[in-house]
């Protein structure tokens, strides 16, 4: 398994911003919270932010993963992942084509793509992502159109693939054990996360169970 422009260890636990499920703290609070309870991923993914305040937001963001020296993801926006000089960008099937995106990002920068079959897989691994990202493996609410990824399409998609694959949808830390022979290289995970009362707490839970499972 390779990745140009990612650690594969960076993709351990990798969490995914939505500003829905904050309990009274701001964005940044959160995020910091978890970056202090291990995450070793972020991905900014607020589709509704006004492009000044979300320009703001993503270098706010970006500045916190520099401190905790993990890596800064921007979801779907290629404008604000260039002007805050993200590490990298995340793109869905309906988005822009990888290849594309690849071009517009440059070499060195780390490209996500999310991909539900294996043809989609080896797709984007053939158009330059660094590492995709798979689901939804369990049934989520935080993403009401997502098309649900079977177990058995998972462990077909890390076998046909030689970057590293993501897990994302509905992972919390009563199922993520579930995943631990599907080929995975991490979880991506949202309110398990960031609705949890403890944010901190939450995250070094999951880190732990990622190290002791994966």
């Amino acid at each position: 398994m390779k990745s140009a422009n990612i650690a594969v260890n960076d993709l351990q636990l990798y969490a995914v911003t939505d500003s829905r499920w904050l309990n009274g703290c701001s964005l940044a609070e959160a995020v910091e919270k978890a970056l202090a309870g291990g995450v070793t991923c972020v991905q900014l993914r607020e589709k509704h932010l006004p492009f000044d305040e979300f320009l703001r937001t993503a270098k706010e963001i970006k500045s916190l993963c520099q401190s905790y020296h993990v890596p800064f993801i921007v979801d779907d926006n290629l404008d604000i992942a260039l002007a805050c000089d993200a590490d990298g960008l995340h793109i869905g099937q309906n988005d822009m084509p990888a290849a594309k995106a690849r071009k517009l990002l440059g070499p060195d920068k780390i490209l996500g793509v999310s991909a539900q079959t294996v043809e989609q897989a080896i797709a984007a691994c053939r158009d330059g992502a660094d590492y995709l990202g798979v689901g939804a493996v369990f049934p989520t609410g935080t993403k009401t159109d997502a098309v649900e990824v079977p177990l058995d399409t998972l462990k077909a998609i890390t076998a046909a693939v030689d970057i590293p694959v993501v897990a994302i949808g509905g992972i919390n830390a009563d199922n993520i054990v579930k995943l631990s022979d599907t080929g995975i290289s991490g979880a991506a995970v949202v309110s398990a996360i960031f609705a949890q009362k403890d944010i901190k707490k939450a995250a070094a839970n999951l880190r732990q169970l990622m190290v002791k499972e994966f």
